[in-house]
């Protein structure tokens, strides 16, 4: 006769497994990357991987422009960001870090080689430069980018592991820090929810002007 398992030991054993997936799904993360940054460096695979995530991006178009530079004011522009950050941030959608009705099917239809490759392609495209609607707000959140310069860099164009700024939408900006503000469940675990914590209205006004118009 088989023994009772305790409902301990079935606790435990659901954890053992759901950190034995977390720990698959980081690995497979780094591995792409890994293959990304290789794609990187040699032109004739970087060519190649650009032609292939042209072809896929019909659907992310919709929302994030053809050329990545956004069609809505709550959407973000995916023109020139790093594409290692790209990636990353689009595996958190695969992975169910992060959930968005749209996105999160999206990232589970797309092979792990196109989601690279439209990392890459978008990574490749140039922002559209624009002015910001307030100078005089812009002036002041320029002074208070000076405390986010050391994530998103003093330019704000981010890095492998932040996102770029310059050149986002003030209406974007604005959508974003607030449900970083609010703790909204798409942002969970987010760095960002005790930075965006400390912010009044005023600060995300002044900033969401400032990188609007920051084109480096």
């Amino acid at each position: 006769m088989h023994k009772p398992v305790s409902l301990r030991t079935l606790c435990l054993s659901i954890l053992l497994m759901s950190g034995g997936i977390q720990h698959a799904q980081a690995s497979n993360t780094q591995d792409a990357l890994q293959r990304l940054q290789r794609l990187q460096s040699d032109p004739e695979l970087t060519r190649q991987a650009y032609a292939k995530g042209e072809e896929r991006v019909t659907l992310c178009s919709y929302c994030h422009g053809k050329d990545g530079n956004s069609t809505r004011d709550d959407i973000p522009n995916l023109a020139a960001q790093n594409p290692q950050y790209l990636f990353a941030a689009f595996e958190k959608f695969a992975t169910g870090e992060r959930t968005d009705y749209v996105m999160s099917k999206l990232a589970k239809t797309l092979t792990e080689e196109e989601r690279v490759n439209i990392a890459l392609y978008f990574g490749m495209q140039k922002v559209h430069e624009k002015e910001s609607d307030r100078p005089d707000l812009a002036e002041q959140g320029k002074l208070r980018f000076l405390q986010c310069t050391a994530c998103h860099g003093s330019e704000g164009l981010g890095g492998f592991d932040k996102p770029r700024l310059a050149g986002q939408r003030a209406a974007y900006i604005r959508h974003a820090l607030g449900l970083f503000r609010s703790k909204d469940p798409s942002r969970a675990s987010s760095e960002m929810i005790p930075i965006a914590a400390t912010l009044t209205d005023a600060d995300i006004e002044v900033l969401s002007h400032y990188l609007q118009g920051l084109n480096p």
